[in-house]
């Protein structure tokens, strides 16, 4: 192979990562607009907390529902045309928000923006991970992570543009939307690994299970936590009397704290393993869960704490994914992501929902004690967990 073909092929592969990084960081920035943008207004409009998480959970529901299908049209159509797909729909629902405040339209706009996250959110972490070289897998996907993290922390600023008009974030995101759909279609199409044609879809999905329970639990716990702090988070504070100018501010600095550990934590953990990067991770992660309700109002400390969580959970997903394509094999990585995807989706619906029924019947903290809880679960449970990716590999040929 040429040397001019050679660098070609090296230049095609850097437009292509951060053509994808790009739209993960539009992605985020929809999603971390959307949860609190609209849990304020339906909290404005005088709606219980309980009904508001209900209706949060919409997006996720979405989420949940389509990933029992996305695997077939990425592995048929390719990852190009799934993402255009999902951002087209994306795009046209968070358009159609502003025009009514009816809480069965939201909740229908948020099950279709939730299909078409999923669907982009599939195919383009499934497109990183498989074309990601071993020795830099952690450092790719954790690219990935920071990605979504920058644009899920700059997305609640969005609440600010308020004032101008309530149609105003809404037309911000879409455009931010057809920018990077505009760099898609320059993107060559490219298809998935497949599996053997005689691996049935169950046996794939019990072997990844059996081979990598606990690196599938990190996306649940993602999702608990993303889903609870951009829904419920703005609940609580406005309880504790913060403003809406420190509620964007305060989820800004959890992001915040996600992008600046995020890549680090990916070389790490690429280099002393991914498992005692995790666990550490979930230790101090529900250490800094359980100090929250004891910071009060004070909000440089709320500050401080939501920078330390953000910083060493909101890996947690792109580290699950790297853990995984460390231990299976390449074709059934897809039934990982897909696993990952859902559980991510479970622990979406029931952080707001959780979340907004614990404010209102339990303790305006609660929903950190359960936070905190969670994490150090994961954390001890990872003690006794050995990885048996030869298993997975068995149990697909067989």
């Amino acid at each position: 192979m040429s040397s001019g073909v050679i660098a070609s092929a090296s230049h095609y592969s850097k437009f292509r990562l951060i053509t994808l990084l790009l739209v993960v960081v539009v992605a985020g920035m929809s999603q971390g607009l959307l949860l609190p943008l609209l849990s304020i207004m339906l909290e404005d409009s005088g709606v219980t907390a309980d009904m508001n998480g209900i209706n949060s959970a919409a997006m996720y529901i979405g989420i949940f529902c389509m990933m029992f299908f996305v695997e077939k049209p990425v592995i048929r159509f390719g990852y190009k045309k799934v993402i255009l797909a999902g951002i087209t729909l994306v795009t046209v629902a968070s358009l159609l928000f502003p025009f009514t405040q009816s809480l069965a339209a939201w909740f229908v706009l948020r099950l279709l923006v939730g299909v078409g996250d999923s669907s982009l959110h599939f195919a383009t972490q499934l497109w990183i991970v498989s074309s990601s070289p071993a020795d830099r897998r952690g450092k790719y996907i954790s690219l990935y992570g920071m990605a979504y993290g920058l644009g899920f922390s700059l997305g609640p600023l969005g609440i600010n543009l308020l004032p101008f008009g309530k149609p105003v974030p809404f037309l911000v995101s879409c455009l931010f939307f057809v920018m990077v759909l505009l760099l898609v279609l320059r993107m060559k199409n490219e298809m998935p690994e497949r599996a053997a044609k005689d691996a049935a879809a169950g046996n794939r999905f019990v072997a990844t299970y059996r081979a990598a329970w606990f690196v599938l639990i990190p996306g649940f716990l993602y999702g608990l936590m993303e889903a609870s702090m951009n829904s419920s988070f703005p609940l609580y504070a406005l309880r504790i009397e913060l403003s809406q100018h420190w509620i964007s501010l305060l989820l800004l600095a959890f992001g915040a704290g996600s992008l600046v550990l995020q890549l680090p934590l990916g070389i790490w953990s690429d280099r002393i393993g991914r498992k005692p990067v995790l666990v550490a991770c979930g230790i101090v992660g529900s250490l800094a869960f359980f100090a929250i309700p004891a910071a009060g109002g004070s909000v440089w400390l709320l500050f401080v704490l939501f920078v330390i969580a953000g910083g060493v959970v909101g890996s947690f997903y792109s580290l699950g994914l790297a853990y995984a394509a460390d231990i299976l094999p390449r074709a059934i990585l897809p039934a990982a992501n897909v696993i990952a995807s859902i559980h991510f989706s479970i622990g979406s619906i029931m952080g707001p929902t959780l979340g907004g029924y614990g404010i209102r019947y339990v303790s305006v903290h609660s929903v950190f004690l359960f936070l905190g809880a969670s994490f150090l679960a994961f954390a001890l449970l990872g003690f006794g967990f050995r990885p048996k990716g030869q298993a997975a590999a068995t149990a697909v040929e067989a």
